[in-house]
């Protein structure tokens, strides 16, 4: 990466440049698990950028709600949200929509969602967000899901497969026994040491004593029993607020367009889901992953393989987990899935949190819309003729009413 930044940045501008490190859900887990671990890592990268030629600003372990609002300025940045003027700001203002996109983020370790509601109420301020961008006030809603991102997730899956039948392992005199997972193709595989699986912050609080040390994962390739267990993960029992997501957290209705971006989109554009000049129905993308979960691994190994086996083994849980996540956790339903919209890129630029922190570090979004013309060249040139051409039609319409020609005058035939 920073090879590339050499090669790609003039080196007379390199001293110049500005290098910024955002860790985020996997580094906030790690400093859960052992923070002299955490700040070892900070600090080894953190010397590893000092010794490039350009100007570090420091490393710093991000919260989930600042990741949640970045990721949301990239998107409102990129699709041109924030800064309208001219023509572009009066067709803005007439719009009944919400002006901003929402933000819905998917790493390995957390998840993100982020909009803006006009129905937002004041029971979770901790939950709300502020912002003056370009003259505008944005009052936005935001949460992080620790522990929910599609890696970290898959690890809560199968801690409580493992808990639901510790009873039958207990009992089982063999040093290792296996466990059928309906979220694996048939046929596949794995092996987890249990020592390492309850080290994990998300898995630590179901440990249980086990007459074995290592556990086989059998693959039944079920997707109707794979929703059945991941939706075990949201815990949909208890709302202390008006309305909420999962495990008691608030949520407002949800308003407008979603970008769903990262994990999200690397998935679904996996299985062919996302296409945005013809978006798929909610029951389509259902069946297209329930296809592909039926498929036996070896047909998948074969179809995919420049894929590692690694990832490929976990598109099947991977898709279900996030329909699981939008219907079931955020309650997304087949009236407005069409408002989901998968990116990877808003033009040359990635879909993420990080190009949302860099623009708040270097404060290149202003709080007030920097002064200027309020139209563009060509507006104004549109604009000139328009004037132009209304101007030539009062006169020859008020030529007409004064100077009637002889023909025209009454009392003439």
């Amino acid at each position: 990466c920073l090879q590339q930044a050499k090669e790609v940045i003039p080196s007379a501008q390199h001293k110049e440049t500005p290098v910024y490190l955002g860790a985020t859900a996997g580094m906030r887990l790690l400093r859960l698990q052992n923070e002299s671990a955490a700040d070892k890592v900070l600090s080894s990268v953190g010397n590893t950028l000092r010794s490039a030629p350009f100007s570090f600003q420091g490393a710093r372990i991000i919260t989930g709600q600042e990741e949640g609002a970045y990721g949301w300025i990239t998107i409102n940045y990129l699709l041109g949200n924030f800064k309208q003027s001219g023509w572009k700001k009066l067709l803005h203002s007439l719009k009944s929509l919400s002006e901003t996109s929402g933000a819905l983020d998917l790493g390995g370790a957390s998840t993100q969602i982020t909009f803006v509601s006009k129905d937002l109420s004041s029971e979770s301020p901790g939950n709300q967000l502020y912002f003056r961008l370009y003259g505008k006030d944005y009052q936005v809603y935001t949460h992080s899901f620790l522990c929910y991102g599609k890696d970290q997730a898959l690890q809560q899956k199968l801690a409580r497969d493992l808990q639901a039948t510790w009873i039958d392992f207990y009992f089982q005199t063999m040093e290792n026994s296996s466990l059928p997972d309906p979220c694996f193709h048939k046929g596949y595989e794995r092996t987890i040491n249990i020592s390492d699986f309850f080290k994990n912050p998300c898995t630590s609080d179901k440990k249980k004593q086990l007459p074995f040390s290592q556990l086989y994962i059998k693959g039944e390739g079920d997707y109707q029993k794979c929703r059945e267990n991941i939706q075990k993960l949201f815990d949909k029992s208890n709302c202390p607020y008006s309305s909420c997501s999962f495990n008691g957290i608030y949520l407002p209705p949800l308003q407008g367009d979603f970008g769903a971006f990262s994990a999200f989109y690397f998935v679904m554009n996996f299985l062919n889901l996302t296409s945005e000049t013809n978006p798929l129905a909610l029951n389509k993308v259902t069946s297209t992953i329930e296809s592909f979960c039926a498929r036996p691994w070896q047909e998948v190994k074969t179809a995919y393989r420049h894929i590692k086996e690694k990832y490929l083994s976990e598109y099947c849980f991977s898709g279900a987990y996030i329909l699981s996540l939008l219907e079931n956790g955020y309650e997304f339903t087949e009236d407005n899935w069409q408002m989901i919209h998968f990116l990877g890129k808003i033009g040359s630029s990635d879909a993420g949190w990080t190009l949302g922190y860099m623009l708040n570090l270097t404060n290149m979004i202003p709080a007030e819309e920097p002064a200027g013309p309020p139209l563009s060249h060509g507006s104004y040139v549109g604009l000139m003729v328009l004037c132009s051409l209304v101007l030539v039609s009062v006169l020859l319409l008020a030529w007409l009413l004064f100077h009637k020609p002889k023909c025209l005058q009454k009392g003439i035939v």
